[in-house]
C-alpha cells in the first residue's frame, strides 16, 4: 500500500510516519514545504491513501493560512479529479471550525473541508475529515501549537510560565490515540456512514490543573512519589513530559542509607499502591524483628540466601523458611506475625521490598518483637 502523508515534517506526521515504518508492505510517500509540484502530482497519483496533514497553525503572514490549508488541498483534489482517481483522503481539520467566532485559521480549515467535500460530491472519493482537539505527545513543539509541549519544556528547563486564565478548560487528545485511529481507518475497519470524525478518548482539563500535573512530574524526582501514570490522561502526559527531557537529565540520584548491616534505598512511592525499596545485608546480619497490625510487605531475594523467621504475636506459633536469588520466591509478611530476615549465605544479600503503604513516621505501624526467645 502506498500512503501519501502531507506535512511530513510536522508533529502528527512525524509520529504517523514512524508508526507506518514499523508495518510491513507499506510504502510511505512524503510531501513537505520543499517538495516540488511534480513530486506532488506523482505521489498523489501513486497513492492508495492520502493522509493530508499539511497546514499552518501560527504563520507569520495570513496568506500562509490560505497557501497551506486551502490551496494545497485544492491542488490535491484537482489532481485526483483530473485523473478520475478515487483515492480516499483523510483530512486533518480542527474543532476550531465549530466556534461561533471564526479566526483566519479556523476559516481556512473550514474552507479545506469544503474543498474535499466537493471532491467527494463530484468525483466520489471517500473522505474522512478528522476534527482534532489539541493534540499532544512526543516530538511536539513548545511555544507553537501545544500548551502541553510548552509547559513540559518550560518546567524541565526552569523557565517562567505565564498563565492568563488558570480556570480555562482545554480539550486534549493524545498523539498515540490519533495515530491508532488513523491506522484503524486505513485498514478498512470503519463503516463509512458520515464525514466528520473525532478522536477518542478526549480529555478535558483546566490550564491550571494541567500545569500542576506537569510540575508534579518534576517534583516526583525529589519526593519519590509518582502519580498514577499507568492509565488515561496522566499516562499520556507523563510520557509526553519525559519525551522533553534532554539526555543529561535521563538520570537522577536517590538517597541511600548505609550502616554496618548493609544499605537501604527507597526507589519509588505511589499515592495509593505503596512504595518500592531494596536493601542489602552482610553475611550473618539479621534485619527486621518487628510486626505490623495492618501494613503488609513483599520480599524478593534477588542475590544471596535468606532465612525468614515468623512468630505469631499472640499464640507464639513460629515458622521459618529459606529462599535464594537462584529461585525467585515472594515472601509476604502477614499482619500480627513478627518477622525477620537473616543472610545465611557467604556474600552480601540483596532484597527487593514492596510495602502496601507509604512509611509514616507519625504512625509507622511497626512494633519491635524478636522472632526467637
Amino acid at each position: 500500500m502506498n500512503i501519501l502523508v502531507t506535512g511530513s515534517h510536522g508533529f502528527i506526521a512525524t509520529n504517523l510516519i514512524q508508526f507506518l515504518s514499523e508495518k510491513q508492505d507499506i510504502q510511505i510517500l512524503q510531501y513537505h514545504r520543499k517538495s516540488t509540484e511534480e513530486a506532488l502530482t506523482r505521489d498523489v497519483l501513486a497513492a492508495d491513501w492520502i493522509i493530508h496533514l499539511a497546514g499552518a497553525n501560527r504563520p507569520l503572514h495570513a496568506q500562509d493560512f490560505i497557501d497551506s490549508n486551502i490551496t494545497l488541498t485544492e491542488k490535491i483534489c484537482h489532481i485526483l479529479q483530473t485523473h478520475q482517481k478515487k483515492t480516499p483522503i483523510l483530512l486533518s481539520s480542527s474543532i476550531q471550525v465549530e466556534r461561533k467566532e471564526m479566526t483566519e485559521y479556523s476559516q481556512s480549515k473550514l474552507n479545506a473541508e469544503e474543498v474535499v467535500m466537493q471532491l467527494h460530491q463530484e468525483n466520489h472519493n471517500p473522505i474522512y475529515i478528522y476534527r482534532l482537539a489539541n493534540v499532544f505527545g512526543k516530538w511536539s513543539r513548545p511555544n507553537y501549537n501545544s500548551v502541553v509541549a510548552t509547559f513540559c519544556h518550560h518546567v524541565i528547563h526552569d523557565l517562567p510560565v505565564n498563565i492568563h486564565d488558570a480556570n480555562a478548560e482545554i480539550r486534549l487528545i493524545y498523539i498515540d490515540d490519533v495515530i491508532n485511529a488513523f491506522w484503524h481507518l486505513i485498514q478498512g475497519n470503519n463503516t463509512y456512514q458520515h464525514t466528520h470524525f473525532y478522536i477518542e478518548p478526549e480529555y478535558k482539563i483546566t490550564v491550571g490543573d494541567l500545569y500542576k500535573l506537569i510540575t508534579a512530574f518534576k517534583h516526583s524526582r525529589h519526593t519519590l512519589i509518582t502519580d498514577e501514570v499507568g492509565v488515561g490522561l496522566k499516562r499520556a502526559l507523563y510520557a509526553t513530559y519525559l519525551s522533553f527531557l534532554p539526555p543529561e537529565k535521563f538520570t537522577y540520584t536517590i538517597p541511600q542509607y548505609r550502616d554496618a548491616r548493609g544499605v537501604f534505598v527507597e526507589m519509588l512511592k505511589t499515592p495509593s499502591a505503596g512504595q518500592f525499596s531494596y536493601f542489602s545485608a552482610q553475611p550473618g546480619i539479621t534485619r527486621g524483628g518487628h510486626y505490623h497490625h495492618s501494613k503488609t510487605e513483599k520480599f524478593l531475594v534477588i542475590r544471596g540466601k535468606a532465612l525468614f523467621k515468623f512468630k505469631h504475636v499472640v499464640t507464639g506459633e513460629s515458622y521459618q523458611l529459606e529462599t535464594d536469588g537462584e529461585h525467585p520466591t515472594i515472601v509476604e509478611t502477614v499482619p500480627g506475625w513478627a518477622h525477620d530476615i537473616t543472610n545465611i549465605g557467604d556474600d552480601e544479600m540483596f532484597v527487593m521490598l514492596w510495602a502496601n503503604e507509604l512509611f509514616d513516621r507519625e504512625k509507622p505501624d511497626t512494633y519491635a518483637m524478636p522472632t526467637t526467645p
